[in-house]
């Protein structure tokens, strides 16, 4: 009897341990998933858009979440508090971007495409949504990637709220240069763009960054300068603020919207999951 029970024991305690195991030897043998999902969140001392303030040169809290297959394709979503109120810039205090597209790197040569279509929400905004295309090219050489591209806006609704220019559309393109710095936690980063038609703010202009960036385990501590070659005597005389009555008057607009456009050092700090 206790043969038997003992029998009964150990056989009991070895199919446990089986079953127990099982699981480890399936997930082993599993095949790794073609989707990942990835996301991010972030603080910062102010979000600049192209060189433009949009949220009245404040702090803003961030968040971004992607979805990719191994395929290329992928979908995103990001969004931001921003400007509100009396801000010369009012996006209606919230921005959330959905944007969606292909990316794949060309064989061993080193470049990288990528495309798609990005919109603009502003729950809170007068002037309505937007929408782009966009594409851009890569290439990279040991720790160092430069890239070119273009985001276009087509005619659409938000254009009929143009106060300084006459176009139903807008062009936006960039080059970047950056790369890691050998044997330390440091990458550095550059960005030069222009955007001209619809949005030129109150010109066609150019916006610029340049930063390094510290990383640690899951965190990313970054600082840089970005900024416009906008300056108060551009806005002076631009219908947004010619219009503003006296010259005192006039002035004090003018400089609220350069504020939002001359260079300023950007700090944030970003944890990945």
């Amino acid at each position: 009897m206790r043969t038997s029970s003992k029998a009964l024991v150990a056989g009991t305690l070895a199919a446990l341990s089986f079953i127990a195991a099982a699981p480890a030897f399936a997930d082993e043998a599993a095949p790794p998933s073609d989707i990942t999902v990835t996301g991010a969140a972030t603080i910062a001392s102010q979000y600049r858009f192209r060189g433009v303030a949009q949220s009245d040169n404040k702090p803003v809290v961030q968040g971004t979440f992607t979805i990719a297959h191994s395929s290329g394709f992928y979908i995103s979503t990001w969004a931001s508090s921003a400007s509100a109120g009396n801000s010369p810039i009012n996006i209606g205090g919230t921005e959330i971007d959905v944007y969606g597209g292909y990316t794949h790197g060309i064989g061993s040569t080193g470049f990288t495409i990528d495309g798609g279509l990005y919109g603009y929400i502003y729950p809170g905004a007068t002037a309505g949504n937007l929408w782009e295309i966009y594409g851009s090219v890569a290439k990279t050489l040991g720790p160092v990637t430069a890239k070119v591209g273009a985001n276009f806006a087509p005619a659409q609704k938000v254009f009929n709220y143009n106060f300084t220019s006459t176009h139903r559309s807008n062009l936006y393109v960039y080059g970047e240069l950056g790369g890691a710095i050998p044997g330390t936690p440091l990458s550095v980063h550059s960005h030069l763009a222009h955007t001209g038609g619809g949005f030129d703010l109150p010109k066609p202009f150019f916006d610029y960054n340049v930063g390094v960036t510290a990383k640690y385990k899951n965190l990313a501590l970054d600082a840089s300068v970005v900024g416009t070659n906008m300056h108060q005597s551009d806005f002076a005389q631009s219908g947004l603020c010619s219009g503003a009555g006296s010259p005192t008057a006039v002035d004090v607009c003018s400089n609220s919207f350069y504020r939002t456009t001359k260079p300023v050092g950007v700090v944030s700090l970003t944890a990945s999951f």
